[in-house]
């Protein structure tokens, strides 16, 4: 088990943290992505995948998060752009597949 970040004292103590954290993330992004299959298998048309008022509350909701917990709302709003737009593709990819 990790050391919570406050109590490292040394950065092997940190990149055990950081592994961690990454495999995390990754097991979260696996059940995002699968929220994407249901849309993708729920959606009867394919215009439907792309919602930019969705996008941009989606986005706006982890920079508002983010901001509450100190991070930095840029950063945070970067990486959520190229996440929604990532999954909006994994989407249609989807809804093709389903489809096909």
């Amino acid at each position: 088990m990790p050391k919570a970040p406050d109590d490292c004292q040394d950065m092997r103590e940190v990149r055990v943290g950081v592994d961690a954290t990454d495999r995390e993330l990754v097991a979260l992004l696996d059940r995002r992505f699968g929220y994407m299959r249901a849309a993708a298998r729920i959606k009867e048309t394919r215009e439907a995948v792309r919602d930019e008022a969705r996008k941009a509350y989606v986005i706006e909701q982890a920079v508002e998060d983010a901001k509450a917990r100190g991070l930095p709302g840029d950063v945070i709003a970067d990486i959520w752009e190229r996440l929604v737009e990532g999954s909006i593709r994994y989407e249609f990819a989807e809804w093709d597949r389903i489809r096909d």
